[in-house]
Formats: structure tokens, C-alpha cells, sequence
């Protein structure tokens, strides 16, 4: 197993947050750019989790949905 770190960066190229893939479940966790975890996103069930683990999205693993959540 080999955990991958990706980072995301905004316009600026500023680092606003980073995903950590590679898990054995096939989830990638987000942190913010504090290092706070965000979520979990999970390729085999196809969901995203926010970090109180309430279901973000049913049907797509995207980290996106946690680290730019529309208000």
C-alpha cells in the first residue's frame, strides 16, 4: 500500500487543502490547509462524507465537494 498526497491550490497558488490517496478501501481523505481533516471520499461505494460523516454526495467520490462546498 503507498499513500499519494496531492495538494490544491487556488488561483493564487496558494495551497488550500490536500487529499491523501491510497487507502486499502479505496477512500482518499481531505484536510484543509491547516491540516484539519474535511471528509472521506470513497471510490467503491461512490460517496463523499463530510468529518462528522454525513453523506455530501450519493453519487461521486469528489474531494472538491469538501474543500469548496457551496453556500
Amino acid at each position: 500500500m503507498t499513500l499519494r498526497k496531492d495538494y490544491v491550490r487556488d488561483g493564487s497558488k496558494q495551497t488550500i487543502g490536500s487529499i491523501t490517496t491510497g487507502f486499502s478501501d479505496s477512500s482518499s481523505v481531505v484536510r484543509d490547509n491547516g491540516g484539519s481533516i474535511l471528509g472521506r471520499t470513497s471510490e467503491r461505494f461512490s460517496n463523499t462524507r463530510d468529518s462528522s460523516g454525513r453523506l455530501v454526495s450519493s453519487n461521486t467520490a469528489d474531494p472538491c465537494l469538501l474543500i469548496n462546498p457551496k453556500k
